[in-house]
């Protein structure tokens, strides 16, 4: 399973949570604690679909390119993702077997209706209702991996 897509809403809704501030990819890297690298390949892919621009230089960074609430998850998928969430295996089935000769037609109906209910629901859901589900959860304690209670920081 690829976690591009939760890649990018993460990022996005840090974005947002920035408002008009650019961020750079290493800033964006810390928060989901992954190389800078993978966040500049899918902000090069947010870019690509007009969520986010990007400016180079000393004072430059990424920000959205619109407001949360017009960016849909949806979108957000579409933009990282290659293809639905379902998808066939990459190699055919045996042709010999009864049920490798028929399952992918069968499979290919079951993901379509699958792969139409997800993007439905992604299609409800903005970066602006992720960012205030996730401004809902600052403050509350969380537990870390050394099993101090924490706050979660209001800031960034």
């Amino acid at each position: 399973m690829s976690s591009r897509f939760a890649v990018a809403v993460h990022t996005l809704t840090l974005m947002a949570w920035a408002g008009d501030e650019p961020l750079k990819s290493e800033q964006i890297a810390a928060s989901v604690k992954t190389n800078p690298v993978v966040i500049r390949r899918i902000l090069c892919a947010l870019a690509q679909a007009g969520l986010v621009t990007s400016q180079t230089g000393a004072t430059g960074g990424s920000r959205l390119a619109c407001k949360p609430a017009r960016i849909t998850l949806l979108a957000v998928h579409r933009a990282v993702e290659e293809k639905g969430v379902f998808a066939l295996h990459r190699r055919p089935p045996s042709r010999q077997c009864p049920v490798g000769v028929n399952i992918e037609s069968v499979l290919d109906d079951i993901f379509e209706h699958g792969n139409k209910a997800v993007e439905h629901v992604l299609s409800k859901i903005t970066i602006k209702n992720v960012l205030q589900n996730t401004r809902s959860c600052v403050g509350t304690a969380k537990k870390s991996s050394d099993g101090e209670i924490k706050r979660l920081p209001t800031n960034l």
